[in-house]
């Protein structure tokens, strides 16, 4: 396999320390440029809806917007690097230039490095650097963000990997989160670039996923490192639904709001969401409880 080159990132706006200077958990703005997205596939599928989206999320208030061109739900199937780059790096640009801090969510270590000489600031990884064993190198050397979240599998085989052993599954996670730190430093990425994300939903059963939600205070203090909470319309939030609005990801949308109010009374780093206004005024609701608490 050919090394990757590096390309030198994009000036960093600080997004790690954009969190303790807004004194309060920040808003990741979802932008899904793909068709078959589980709540939204179609609807920003075209770079100019792409970038419409991205200025709306902007003026309702969000922090990071996160660019996405494949669909990483389970039993997705996979695209070819050559498409998600088509899909992803005009709307990185458009909205890099509009002075957005970008994020790409990707597996692909060529994309990620496409998407820094783009502009992006951030590469949200749900692989954990797993899917792509170039990926570490590539973060490492540019020196962006890197979001690194916990995965076992792949969207097609995931669901049957939710055994964590007698431990459980938050142990479990940390243990698994803790070696991929280890592999980024090897590769030379250093601490004040990573963010971890325990990976809600990704192999892992609806009671795991509430485990971990549940445990996001624990997470940051035991991994040292900000943490982004992603729970945004998952299938185990249509436990706090009605029954007969479950299957519906858009009714998911009120209980998404109340996993971000706990989210960032417990510390978490950032939400990502698809929806930003509630979600926006469930942090500064979290925010303002916990000054005067």
């Amino acid at each position: 396999m050919n090394a990757i080159p590096i390309t030198a990132p994009a000036p960093l706006p600080q997004p790690l320390a954009a969190a303790s200077a807004a004194g309060r958990t920040l808003v990741m703005g979802i932008i899904n440029v793909t068709p078959d997205s589980f709540s939204d596939g179609g609807r920003w599928d075209t770079t100019g809806l792409a970038v419409a989206h991205g200025r709306q999320l902007l003026a309702q208030g969000a922090d990071i917007l996160d660019i996405g061109g494949e669909s990483t739900r389970p039993g997705a199937a996979p695209v070819t690097v050559a498409q998600e780059q088509d899909r992803v790096l005009p709307v990185v640009r458009a909205l890099a230039d509009a002075g957005a801090v970008v994020s790409v969510d990707t597996l692909h270590a060529e994309t990620a490095d496409a998407a820094i000489a783009a502009g992006a600031h951030i590469i949200n990884d749900v692989s954990g650097g797993l899917a792509d064993p170039d990926m570490h190198r590539v973060v490492a050397a540019a020196g962006v963000v890197y979001i690194c979240q916990h995965w076992r599998g792949t969207p097609e085989t995931m669901d049957a990997l939710t055994d964590y052993g007698p431990d459980g599954v938050v142990a479990g996670v940390e243990a698994e989160l803790r070696s991929r730190l280890d592999e980024l430093v090897t590769a030379g990425a250093r601490p004040e670039q990573i963010v971890l994300d325990p990976g809600l939903g990704f192999a892992k059963t609806h009671s795991q996923s509430w485990q971990l939600l549940a445990a996001t205070g624990r997470l940051v203090a035991d991994l040292g490192h900000p943490v982004l909470i992603g729970a945004s319309r998952k299938r185990f939030l249509a436990a706090a639904t009605v029954p007969e609005a479950a299957p519906d990801p858009l009714a998911r949308d009120a209980a998404t709001v109340a996993t971000t109010t706990l989210a960032a009374a417990a510390g978490a780093w950032a939400v990502r969401v698809h929806e930003v206004p509630a979600n926006r005024d469930a942090v500064r609701t979290a925010s303002l409880w916990k000054e005067n608490r």
